[in-house]
């Protein structure tokens, strides 16, 4: 049987679900040999997301340019898309930006009113993305696929997530163990 092509992404967020991802132990062990990892910041070092993924993991919600253009990166070339944790099914966290209304506002807020010593906007081209002027969840942008929430999803949520997809089935996202936000 060909491997999946699987990938991870880490848009806005704390990588917590990533984190949790990785508290499948010894089952990454059996992950890796049905899966090939082609694009993740936790396992593997490739730059740019390729073509031709099977399923993706898309942990945080979309709140700068660069978010933006990879999740659509991501959505033009994945089969099958998992907003991964409550920050991609709902901006969660990240979202609390949006109580500032817009960009500026939170770059004079973050930078100016909190800065500590010497108080100014980042002015240089790269050095903080281009900040989108609302925060959003996945699906706002993209397609999704499939929702998996959590604050982290727990382990076994994730294992009972990936491991029907490795068989061609899609997984039963019902009862409290599945939807759980939180």
């Amino acid at each position: 049987m060909e491997k999946i092509k699987f990938a991870t992404v880490w848009l806005a967020g704390c990588s917590g679900c990533h984190m949790s991802f990785l508290d499948l132990d010894e089952w990454l062990i059996e992950l890796a040999e049905k899966v090939d990892v082609v694009y993740s910041p936790v396992g593997s070092d490739i730059k740019d997301y390729p073509e031709g993924v099977d399923v993706c993991l898309v942990e945080g919600a979309v709140a700068n340019e660069e978010n933006l253009e990879l999740l659509r990166k991501v959505r033009e070339r994945t089969k099958f898309l998992i907003s991964f944790g409550d920050c991609a099914v709902t901006a969660n966290v990240p979202g609390m930006r949006n109580m500032i209304k817009g960009a500026d506002p939170v770059l004079r807020r973050c930078y100016l009113e909190l800065g500590d010593t010497t108080p100014q906007l980042p002015h240089f081209p790269g050095i903080v993305p281009e900040l989108l002027e609302r925060v959003s969840p996945v699906h706002e942008v993209v397609k999704v696929d499939m929702f998996m929430p959590g604050c982290p999803p727990s382990a076994e949520r994730i294992k009972a997530s990936i491991e029907p997809l490795l068989h061609g089935e899609k997984p039963v996202m019902q009862g409290r163990d599945m939807i759980k936000f939180g």
